[in-house]
C-alpha cells in the first residue's frame, strides 16, 4: 500500500509523538508520519524493533524504550522532547494490550495493569503535552480506541472498558483544550492484520467472520490506519474535534 497516496504539506517539519511505535499500526504510523516530513519522536517496550525502525528512518525518526505505566518516565520524555523543540504538533495515543481473559479469571491486579497501560497513560501524555501543545496553535492529539466498545465482545471486559474510557476522556479534552487551538479527537480500528494479530488470533473461522461482518472486502492493513491519521494530524480536519472515527470497512453493529 502506498503511504504517499496524500501528501500534507502542511505536515512537513511538525513535531510528532507517537506511543507504542516499535510494530504494527505504531510502526506504520512511524512510517507514515516521516514520509511527510515531520521529525516522529517515537516510544515503546520493544528496544530491538524501536531502534530497528529508528535506524531505518534514520534523522526523521527517534526512538525511546518507555514503560508508559510509569509517570516520571512519561514526564521526562515529554519534557525533553518539548524543550528541544519549544512545541509539539502532534500528540498520538496508540499503545495499548489487548490480553483475552474471561471474565471470572480477570484479577483486580489484570484490571489495574490493563488500566494503567491503556487509560492512564493517555491522560498523563495529554496532561504533560498540553503545554507544549499550546504553543504549535494548530495541535493535534488523536486517542486510539477500538471498535470492540461498539461490539463488547466476550473476554475482553477489562480491554473495553479501557477503550470506552478512552472515548470520554476525548470528548472531555475536546471540550477543555478547544480555547488553547488543540484539536482532540478519537481513531477507531477495525480487525486490523498487524504480524501479532495474524500470527495469534486470525483463523480461517475468523477471516469468514470478517467477510461476512465487514461492507468492504478484504483485510484491514496498519497503512490504511495510519493514512487516517495523517488527515487527522493535518489542518485539512482543522474543523473536527471530539469526534470518532472508525476504520474498519464497515463492521455490522447490529
Amino acid at each position: 500500500m502506498d503511504l504517499n497516496a496524500a501528501s500534507y504539506p502542511d505536515l512537513k517539519g511538525k513535531v510528532v509523538l507517537i506511543t507504542g511505535g516499535a510494530n504494527g499500526i505504531g510502526e506504520s504510523m512511524v512510517r507514515a508520519f516521516a514520509a511527510q516530513g515531520c521529525q516522529v519522536h517515537f516510544c515503546d517496550v520493544d528496544e530491538e524493533a524501536g531502534k530497528a525502525l529508528a535506524k531505518d528512518l534514520g534523522d526523521s525518526a527517534t526512538f525511546r524504550k518507555l514503560d508508559l505505566r510509569k509517570e516520571v518516565s512519561i514526564k521526562g520524555w515529554i519534557k525533553a522532547i518539548g524543550r528541544k523543540h519549544n512545541r509539539i504538533d502532534v500528540l498520538i495515543n496508540n499503545a495499548a494490550r489487548d490480553p483475552r481473559i474471561a471474565l471470572g479469571d480477570a484479577t483486580s491486579r489484570d484490571w489495574d495493569d490493563l488500566f494503567a497501560l491503556n487509560l492512564l497513560s493517555m491522560f498523563l501524555t495529554l496532561k504533560e503535552s498540553t503545554p507544549w501543545l499550546e504553543q504549535s496553535e494548530q495541535g493535534s492529539v488523536i486517542n486510539f480506541s477500538s471498535i470492540t466498545v461498539h461490539l463488547g465482545p466476550e473476554e475482553m471486559t477489562a480491554y473495553v472498558a479501557t477503550k470506552a474510557g478512552i472515548q470520554g476522556l476525548t470528548r472531555s479534552a475536546a471540550r477543555e483544550l478547544g480555547p488553547k487551538g488543540i484539536r482532540v479527537n478519537t481513531l477507531s480500528p477495525g480487525w486490523i492484520m498487524t504480524d501479532r494479530q495474524l500470527k495469534e488470533f486470525v483463523t480461517p473461522a475468523v477471516k469468514r467472520q470478517l467477510k461476512k461482518e465487514q461492507c468492504l472486502p478484504g483485510l484491514l492493513q496498519p497503512e490504511q490506519v495510519a493514512n487516517v491519521a495523517l488527515f487527522l494530524a493535518s489542518q485539512t480536519s482543522s474543523g473536527m474535534t471530539g469526534q470518532e472515527l472508525l476504520v474498519d470497512h464497515g463492521w455490522r453493529y447490529s
